[in-house]
């Protein structure tokens, strides 16, 4: 992988880092409970650093942000991950390659690797390098706020044209409908689909997946 920009003395952690349990009791499970409690503590420490003044609450809840399953697989899929990742038959059946939640782990596993491997300052700065669009992109209000106030709060920020929100199909009697809403970002080019039992739910989970498109878009240009 050379995207890790690092080249293990053990080439077994970085194979075991890349297994998933579906393959077999050999995978990369406690790998992923190890890099899981160093990620914690280094965006923990990245925040106390860079916010003096926020109270214990708040910082936890902009932890939990940039620690959660979409974050990670945004930083994997900018890694590459998904190429090199061993699965058993079934996960390759079912597209577990490109599934949040895997990528996420072995995001996690990859951060156990390389301490085992190379120590802490090593996890350390993969988890720098690899999170810095995401440490750039975060504030203290960001993450309290709804997902469509933080869509509408960046497109403000960045000039550009407020996201739309369509119904695009209402199945159901009126007394149990259910709403498809698509949300699109027309200057961007990016959309998403959603439904819910509520309009209002419907846009918010549409606008948190265009609000995901955006920022791994913003990440990515950060990156090059």
């Amino acid at each position: 992988m050379r995207k890790l920009d690092y080249e293990f003395a053990d080439k077994s952690l970085l194979t075991l880092a890349l297994t998933h349990r579906s393959k077999g009791s050999t995978n990369y499970e406690r790998l992923e409970f190890l890099g899981d409690s160093i990620l914690g503590f280094v965006v923990a420490d990245w925040l106390y650093h860079h916010y003096p003044k926020l109270a214990e609450g708040k910082l936890s809840r902009m932890r939990s942000s940039l620690v959660r399953k979409e974050t990670l697989a945004i930083v994997a899929r900018e890694l590459e991950m998904s190429k090199f990742l061993i699965l058993g038959e079934g996960e390759l059946k079912s597209g577990g390659f490109n599934r949040d939640s895997i990528l996420a782990d072995t995001v996690e596993s990859i951060i156990g690797a390389l301490y085992l491997d190379a120590g802490f300052e090593v996890a350390s700065r993969f988890i720098h390098t690899n999170f810095k669009g995401l440490f750039d992109a975060i504030s203290e209000q960001s993450t309290f706020k709804d997902a469509k106030s933080k869509l509408q709060e960046a497109m403000q920020k960045q000039g550009y044209a407020l996201p739309n929100y369509e119904i695009v199909e209402t199945l159901g009697e009126q007394h149990e409908q259910v709403f498809t809403v698509e949300c699109t970002l027309q200057e961007l080019r990016l959309s998403s689909h959603a439904t819910a039992l509520s309009r209002r739910s419907a846009e918010q989970s549409a606008a948190e997946q265009v609000l995901g498109l955006f920022l791994e878009s913003a990440f990515n240009k950060l990156r090059k």
